[in-house]
């Protein structure tokens, strides 16, 4: 298969292809979907051990004098809270507390961060950092020869150590969460985007097809970006794009967590704007929704409340628990029950807080 002129295609691209996979358009670039069975290879990730080419994602270093006092201004969580190797989920925002993306933050030294944002929002956040430098002495580089996969699932810890350059292994071992390790141009966290226990490394690009081999070796399953949806949102966690983008604020899309409003004197972007929204309140806000009964929860679909109606940002049919379920942003008032529009019928569906799974058990 050749990647069309239009989109992009990662270092693992001849693996997939040769794996078999089947290849679909995702955010500009040619990405597996899956190698067979998307429903296996998500029970895979949830009991066991699977791999995602995650070499999309963009991978930005922020150094010089001022890269601290610049992301203490770009980043709505706080940067000083980190240790050396340590990483925080935070997003960007504009002037109104939209969210121009969300990311991870990781403090390699006192001078040097590193950010992993998203795929398919690459080109407008690369201008919003540099759109953000001010007089800020700081060097925002995009590292594009590098590769990046997600190791994940609960038999992880016990299979992949002792494929990693022999200098990181007992440093990996270690880690804790939002934890990172590096050697020479290897980097570790142990982080995702499944609510299962992992790693995401980052290396060059040229070492990838070689490392990408020796995880199949040791019993590890690619997978592709079917299974790493359906794991995400059993987890609770936002997609950009589909349950926040630039005109909803974290304090609509539960990540109110991910906003430090300490020290009050921390003038970040967006800050007035969520402080206002803080003392008026959010007339909408995100929740995970489990049907009740037979059927499959989509994106787009109306939810009909006594307070108003809503609208379904991430649904699908969960394989862990069988049955839909779904993240939506509804009227704030509403508690515990509304019900969902499908084919033209009202379906109940019962309110929750995110996550629906954990480390492959029932949160609900």
């Amino acid at each position: 298969m050749n990647v069309t002129s239009t989109l992009q295609a990662t270092p693992l691209h001849a693996c997939h292809v040769e794996a078999g996979a089947r290849m679909v358009p995702f955010g500009g670039w040619d990405m597996p979907l899956h190698y067979g069975s998307q429903l296996k290879e998500h029970h895979t990730v949830r009991t066991a051990a699977g791999v995602f080419d995650v070499s999309h994602m963009t991978v930005v270093d922020v150094t010089g004098v001022d890269a601290p006092a610049y992301l203490r201004h770009l980043l709505a969580n706080n940067i000083d809270r980190l240790a050396p190797l340590q990483g925080l989920y935070t997003c960007m925002l504009n002037a109104a507390g939209g969210v121009v993306d969300d990311l991870i933050a990781f403090k390699l030294t006192p001078t040097h961060y590193r950010l992993v944002v998203n795929a398919a929002t690459r080109a407008k956040d690369l201008a919003w950092l540099q759109q953000q430098l001010a007089h800020y002495k700081v060097n925002v580089h995009h590292q594009d020869q590098v590769a990046m996969l997600a190791v994940q699932g609960p038999a992880v810890a016990a299979r992949i150590p002792d494929i990693f350059p022999t200098a990181m292994q007992e440093n990996i071992a270690a880690l804790k969460p939002f934890h990172a390790t590096h050697h020479a141009d290897w980097f570790v966290s142990r982080t995702g985007y499944t609510g299962e226990e992992g790693f995401e490394i980052i290396l060059p690009a040229e070492q990838a097809p070689d490392f990408w081999r020796k995880l199949q070796a040791a019993d590890i399953a690619p997978c592709g970006l079917g299974a790493r949806d359906t794991l995400r949102l059993e987890a609770g966690l936002n997609l950009y794009g589909q349950d926040m983008d630039e005109t909803v604020t974290p304090l609509e899309a539960n990540l109110s967590w991910t906003v430090a409003f300490n020290p009050a004197d921390r003038d970040f972007v967006g800050r007035a704007a969520l402080e206002k929204l803080k003392q008026t309140g959010v007339s909408h806000k995100l929740v995970g929704l489990v049907l009740q009964g037979t059927g499959v929860l989509r994106h787009g679909q109306k939810v009909v409340t006594s307070a108003g109606v809503g609208e379904i940002t991430s649904g699908g049919f969960s394989p862990t628990l069988s049955i839909g379920i779904a993240l939506a942003r509804i009227p704030s008032a509403v508690i515990e029950k509304c019900e969902v529009e499908v084919r033209g019928k009202l379906l109940p569906v019962h309110i929750i807080k995110p996550p629906f799974v954990r480390h492959g058990k029932k949160q609900f």
